[in-house]
């Protein structure tokens, strides 16, 4: 008796085991991606957009002051909304935005006001039209932006009546926060296995 007692015990434990634990899936899917090592590289990755948002926002006041010029794209120029932040982003992430405010709107993720993070877009509406206005949110309800003619780029809050009353939305660049050759790289590394 004693001999099916220890096998029937140690059958059903296995059978417990190998069981699958579908009101667990995130358990299993955070042991992969530890098995992987890919939670190291997300962090990694995580990291690596902190930093270039910081790098963004400091690049972006760096340029305080520098004169608006409709259709402008340097500093040497000028700014339009658009233009500056194309340049911030190019110069900084590595990352080229569409040229026209608008454009930059449909290639951004759409977010709530409440989720905005320095780096975010943010998009006003100026000229009695959709997504006329750009800038870039740099925390604390504030924004830096290139904002028309005769005035130079600065930072505003966006709680202004002015500004408030014409916001269109907020947007999030994906894909853009790091530059391309990170991404495959990682991707490259987690099919290797390589750390």
């Amino acid at each position: 008796m004693r001999f099916f007692v220890l096998p029937a015990s140690l059958l059903f434990a296995v059978a417990v085991h190998a069981a699958p634990q579908v009101d667990r899936p995130d358990d299993e899917l955070a042991g992969l991606l530890a098995d992987k090592g890919l939670i190291s590289q997300l962090k990694q990755v995580r990291q690596t957009v902190t930093e270039r948002t910081s790098d963004l926002v400091v690049t972006a006041i760096g340029f305080l002051g520098v004169p608006y010029r409709r259709g402008g794209n340097t500093a040497e120029s000028g700014f339009d909304c658009s233009g500056f932040v194309r340049a911030m982003y190019n110069q900084t992430v590595g990352h080229m935005l569409p040229r026209r405010a608008e454009e930059q709107a449909a290639a951004t993720e759409k977010i709530d006001r409440s989720q905005l993070k320095p780096g975010d877009l943010v998009f006003f509406n100026t000229m009695r039209r959709a997504f006329s206005h750009v800038g870039i949110y740099v925390g604390e309800g504030k924004f830096i932006h290139s904002p028309r003619s005769g005035a130079q780029v600065r930072v505003e809050d966006m709680n202004g009546s002015y500004w408030q009353r014409r916001f269109d939305g907020a947007r999030r660049v994906l894909g853009g926060a790091v530059p391309t050759e990170e991404i495959k790289a990682a991707a490259a590394n987690a099919r290797t296995g390589d750390d």
